[in-house]
């Protein structure tokens, strides 16, 4: 798999010559290695794509982004499960064990929980309110310690009053930050002949990506974590640029320092194998590194 992300933000013609993604532009032409490209953002609605790129870039795994008028990405393109184990990979899907996915779960969650009160003391705010909800974590979180702390922590994080249902560029941005997150997991579990809309918390009729939704709640607090430390009016393709070059964030999991990108594919794999009880034990820890990226992406046309 690739390490470049691209984004597309002006009129453009992309097409496949020899290995190699062709970008005509009206300021010329660039030429981008296929094996190179992890990810594929068209950030307008004035680019033209070929079906011989598509068709390559889907070979290689790569996600394609689509976005609307707005720039909000509408659509994403994944190839087909990669192997004939796909009958088999489903009824297993569907037989895991409701103990191995409550456990799996819970560490999601805590996780999750553990990374947001971590994000906040890089802010140097006081944690001690959420630290007492992360203890009254159970099995499964049956007391929904997840949403008790959401309603906590988001105003801690940007401001009092602050509400994931307002329409406020912070939500817009955050939105943006979770889908690029929620397209990566998906990827990583298409590639390993699983279904995305069979999860083991969420299960939403509407919701193609319920596994996705759940396997990706550790990783959300990275995207806070930059955010909380810009300062923006509007949401710029700056800012849109550095949301996806979060993949590129360094951070520790398990113990290692990895990139993001790397640790989502241990992160999917792992908890596959965990539910597929093929791991007796399953491990998610991930440490933020103090440290905030402020370049902008490189790559983008």
């Amino acid at each position: 798999m690739g390490w470049r992300s691209i984004i597309i933000t002006q009129h453009a013609k992309l097409a496949y010559s020899s290995r190699t993604m062709i970008v005509q532009t009206n300021d010329g032409i660039n030429q981008i290695p296929i094996d190179d490209i992890s990810l594929l953002l068209i950030s307008t609605t004035q680019a033209v794509i070929t079906t011989a790129l598509i068709s390559e870039l889907s070979k290689k795994n790569v996600k394609i982004i689509f976005t609307d008028d707005a720039h909000e990405p509408i659509s994403k393109n994944y190839g087909h499960y990669p192997n004939h184990r796909s009958a088999e990979l489903l009824r297993e899907q569907l037989n895991w064990e409701i103990g191995r996915s409550q456990v799996l779960w819970t560490k999601v969650v805590a996780s999750k929980l553990i990374n947001q009160i971590n994000v906040l003391k890089l802010q140097n705010i006081k944690t001690s309110s959420l630290e007492n909800e992360l203890n009254k974590l159970e099995l499964n979180d049956i007391t929904n310690r997840e949403a008790v702390i959401a309603r906590k922590y988001f105003p801690l994080l940007f401001e009092d009053g602050f509400s994931r249902r307002n329409g406020s560029v912070i939500n817009t941005a955050l939105n943006y930050g979770y889908s690029i997150l929620l397209s990566t997991i998906n990827q990583e579990i298409v590639s390993n002949g699983y279904l995305t809309y069979i999860g083991i918390h969420h299960d939403n009729e509407e919701n193609q990506f319920n596994l996705a939704s759940d396997l990706m709640e550790p990783f959300r607090p990275n995207v806070d974590f930059w955010l909380a430390n810009k300062k923006f009016n509007e949401f710029t393709p700056d800012v849109k640029y550095g949301l996806v070059e979060l993949l590129s964030l360094e951070i520790k999991y398990n113990g290692k320092n990895t990139l993001l990108r790397n640790a989502i594919t241990v992160h999917v794999r792992n908890c596959l194998k965990y539910l597929a009880n093929k791991e007796q034990n399953i491990k998610i820890e991930m440490e933020l590194l103090d440290e905030v990226p402020n370049h902008a992406i490189n790559d983008n046309v």
